[in-house]
Formats: C-alpha cells, sequence, structure tokens
C-alpha cells in the first residue's frame, strides 16, 4: 500500500500531547513543509495542543527556513527540549519561539545535543535513561541550571544526580516520542528512504526507531517519489517498515539559503582553487595562530566562530588533508563550509549519523577541538551558549557540552575584548580603539565548558586571541604569548577584568 500522503492528511494524526521528535540542523534536512502543515492546522483547529518538541539540534533558521517556528504558538507548543535553536543578527527580530521563552509561555530547556540522541536511543531500547559525566559542572548540572532556559522550566526540572558504583553521575529520563518528522532526499511508495542530496543523515534512523517502538507516529518529507524497488538496499537508511506517511516537497531546500550544492551531498568533488581564501584581517591572524596548534594526521573537531576559518588556512598554505574534520552533523574529511552552510562539508570522505559522531566525541576519541569563547573565567571555563541581553544572538550549546567534556586538547579561539577597532600593519597589531566589554571576566554568565572539571580531567586548554596566547595551566590563565607590538600591561592584563 502506497504511504503517499498529503503534508495536510499526515499532520491530521498528530493529537492532543503530543511528544514531537524534529530531525534537523537549522535548515539542513529541516521538515519545514511538514511542520508549516502542522502549524496551519492549529490555527483553523486549534489542534492539537499542548505540545513538546524535542529536537538535537536546532529545527529551522532565521534566514527562510522557519522550522520550529512553524509551531512556537501558545497553546499548540508547551514544552521544548532543544540542543540548539535558531538564532541571527542582534538586530533582527527574534524568532517566535525565542520570544515565547523569553516570556515564560514555554518551558524551554538547552540540553546537549548528544545527549538528546542518547535519550531518544534508550526510549527505543525501552532503558529507563541515560547516566552520563557529559555535563557535569556546568549549565546542564542540577546544581547550576539544570538545562532550564526559564523559570517555567526551572519548575520542571528534566536531569537529576545520581549514585552509580561510588561515582556521581547525571541522570536523564528516557524519552518515547509520539511522532518523528524527519527528512529524506527520495522515498519510494513503501517508504523506504534514501538521502542522496543530503549534507547529512542526522538522527533520522534513530527517531524513527524510538517513535516506531512507542507505537508512534513517523511522517518523513521528501523531495522526490519513486517507484518500488528502485532504490538499492544499500542506499536505504531508514526502511519503509519505520514510516507511515511520506510526504512529498519538491521545493524543499538542501540547507539554509541553499537549493542544491552537489558538494554538500558528495556528488561533486571540488576543485580546491574554488575554496576562497579568507581575507586577511584580525580574524585571519587568530585562526592562523590556531592552525599551529594542529598535528599531522590527527582528526580534528570543528565548530562556529573564527576557528570555522581554519580548514580555509590549510587549504591556502597547500596543507589541506594533513588534518580529518569532523563535524557534530556527521561529515568526516573535506572542508567544512562557512556561513549559511555551516555544518555541511564540501568533499566530505564519509557521512556518519550524528549519534554515532556523539558517542566518539563524547569519549574523547579524537584528537583536538577547535572552537570559540563568549567569555572565559577565571578558573577557564567558557560561555558559548548566553548572551543574556540578546538570547538569540546565539544558538545554545548544541554539541559544545558533548564535545569539550572529555576533549584530549581544545583550543577556544575569539578576540580578547568586544568592540575593539584594530588593524595589522607590518606584522604588528594596531589598537586604535580599545573594547567596552571585557570577555575574560571573574566568573562567566553561564558555564559551556568547566575549567575545574578539565583540571580534574588533565585536559590541555589553549585560548587564542588576537593579542595573545593563553593556556590553562593548574587552574590558572596564564599569557603564554603576546602579539607583536602590543605591551603587555596595557593591551592585555589591564583589559582583562580578571587576573592573568
Amino acid at each position: 500500500m502506497s504511504k503517499i500522503a498529503t503534508a495536510e492528511e499526515a499532520v491530521s494524526r498528530i493529537n492532543d500531547d503530543s511528544i514531537i521528535a524534529v530531525n534537523s540542523s537549522s535548515g539542513l534536512c529541516c521538515p519545514d513543509a511538514v511542520l508549516a502543515a502542522l502549524g496551519e492546522r492549529f490555527d483553523r483547529e486549534g489542534a492539537p495542543r499542548n505540545l513538546t518538541s524535542i529536537h538535537p539540534i536546532a529545527a529551522g533558521d532565521m534566514f527562510g527556513t522557519p522550522g520550529v517556528d512553524h509551531i512556537a504558538k501558545p497553546g499548540m507548543l508547551t514544552k521544548i527540549i532543544g540542543g540548539s535553536y535558531p538564532s541571527g543578527p542582534t538586530t533582527a527580530e527574534p524568532p517566535k519561539i525565542w520570544q515565547m521563552i523569553t516570556a515564560e509561555q514555554i518551558k524551554a530547556y538547552n540540553v546537549p545535543s548528544g545527549i538528546i540522541f542518547d535519550i531518544l536511543r534508550e526510549g527505543a531500547a525501552k532503558r529507563p535513561g541515560v547516566l552520563t559525566k557529559v555535563g557535569l559542572k556546568t549549565f546542564v548540572d542540577p546544581d547550576l541550571e539544570a538545562c532550564a532556559m526559564n523559570d517555567a522550566a526551572k519548575k520542571e526540572p528534566i536531569v537529576s544526580h545520581r549514585d552509580f558504583d561510588g561515582e556521581d553521575w547525571l541522570f536523564f529520563p528516557a524519552i518515547c516520542p509520539d511522532v518523528a518528522i524527519i527528512r529524506a532526499t527520495t522515498a519510494d511508495e513503501r517508504g523506504n528512504l534514501s538521502f542522496e542530496h543530503e549534507g547529512a543523515y542526522l538522527g533520522a534512523m534513530e527517531m524513527a526507531l524510538a517513535a516506531r517502538n512507542a507505537g508512534g507516529l513517523v511522517i518523513a518529507q521528501v523531495k522526490r517519489v519513486a517507484q518500488n524497488g528502485s532504490i538499492r538496499p544499500h542506499d536505504v537508511r531508514v526502511p519503509g517498515i519505520l514510516v507511515d506517511f511520506v510526504v512529498e516537497a519538491p521545493e524543499q531546500l538542501q540547507t539554509t539559503a541553499t537549493q542544491y550544492d552537489p558538494a554538500i551531498s558528495g556528488e561533486l568533488i571540488r576543485p580546491l582553487q574554488t575554496f576562497r581564501n579568507a581575507e586577511f584581517n584580525v580574524g585571519k591572524v587568530i585562526a592562523r595562530r590556531v592552525a599551529q596548534e594542529l598535528r599531522d594526521g590527527w582528526a580534528v573537531n570543528i565548530g562556529f566562530g573564527i576557528s570555522a576559518n581554519v580548514p580555509r588556512i590549510l587549504v591556502e598554505e597547500d596543507l589541506h588533508g594533513s588534518v580529518t574534520w569532523m563535524i557534530e552533523q556527521g561529515a568526516v574529511g573535506g572542508v567544512p563550509l562557512l556561513g549559511f552552510k555551516f555544518g555541511c562539508s564540501a568533499n566530505a570522505e564519509a557521512f556518519v549519523a550524528s549519534p554515532h559522531q556523539f558517542t566518539y566525541f563524547q569519549s574523547g576519541g579524537f584528537d583536538a577541538s577547535l572552537l570559540s569563547f563568549l567569555e572565559v573565567g577565571k578558573d577557564g571555563s567558557v560561555n558559548v551558549s548566553r548572551l543574556r541581553g540578546v538570547p538569540h544572538r546565539t544558538a545554545g550549546a548544541g554539541g559544545f557540552v558533548d564535545i569539550t567534556a572529555r576533549a584530549r586538547k581544545i583550543v577556544f579561539s575569539g578576540n580578547f575584548n568586544a568592540g575593539a577597532k584594530m588593524e595589522i600593519q607590518d606584522g604588528r597589531l594596531i589598537i586604535h580603539k580599545e573594547g567596552k566589554v571585557a570577555k575574560f571576566v571573574d566568573e562567566v554568565d553561564q558555564v559551556s565548558f568547566s575549567g575545574a572539571r578539565a583540571k580534574d580531567q588533565g585536559q590541555d586548554v589553549t585560548y587564542v586571541t588576537e593579542r595573545c596566547v593563553i593556556q590553562l595551566l593548574d587552574g590558572e590563565l596564564v599569557v603564554t604569548e603576546i602579539a607583536p607590538g602590543l605591551d603587555l600591561q596595557r593591551d592585555v592584563l589591564d583589559q582583562a577584568a580578571t587576573e592573568l
């Protein structure tokens, strides 16, 4: 029997009080047409009500793929558990979901992406929940914020401490979704799904399995429908036995603001000379210094911000391939992309399902991680997940907590303070005007990475800025290098709001 349906027909089966798992990373793999139909149904019928949405990585963006904003309606969505959330410019109107969060119209939680995948996996297997040390001494920890993003969420904690075999662990109860909404490229009439135009699988299989094992509903949005038997078995990433409805959406974007780029899906290998070199500026100087921390043959995770430019530095300096890049969405190797295409890689060597990638990250199986910072505390702790004045400017923690929990080497990068006017002249850094906001402070606004835990675990932690390089040594921030042309006291120590 054919499983092809309209989006309206598929979402008509979603009941009040449902838990809905959404497979997406901003615009990448976002089942936007199905989410739009679900929101439109609520506008017409006032149903379904009292939904809980769970998405390990942001569902939608601020640049043309509304995603979760389609269902961010009072009365419709009452609880959301997200690894990250749609984010964008400070001057832009906040997404509807952020407006609901800040207005206390919804219980909202920021749970590390890998842990959310773990929660769904445990639900699929009918196990009680997740015991993990990921998140200890960070905002995830009940001793700090317990993942709560607002006062409404604080009243209903979702994580607790547990003693197991004499050690302290965090415990997250398993979640069994009633509905999984996923996306692929092609479906046959029996619901078998392939991902040949996608830049990742994310957790499509795992979400479908969790919903199916809970007796729930699985809706798959696809670009096109094929005849039964026309998809090769090795290309099927989600079998039709797990899928209830297939919704065809021919105009779905491949990723944020991108209709289709065959290099993202590994169908075309781009010549290296087609990757634009970074403009020479202060940010590029930071990225080049970060690159010097790498060693040949390493597997290296990379995050958003200045560090995202490091792969282009290696391409420019004829060192591409000396390290293998790993990103949480699942691409292995290739050249991680920038801007709207962040989270995708061109010329990837492999695509790994995100839950497997996070298992690799959580256990510290890789060699190094290159990440950014908003603030650094005197004990080396880092805030990357909250800007209190403009919350939608940051996406939340995403996979940051999973990645840094046991990483052997971490290189954080960013400007030393916010708002400074600077340039490079004749190999020297010239500061024309000092920034007004210190980024090295006594205490960070939110602990995304725990310096205290890093000390306990003996992690190698370095902070690279345009002015200096700082290392975390015995729990203290120590300046180990200074940029040419600067005075240590005037330009570095006096500009920090904590002791270095």
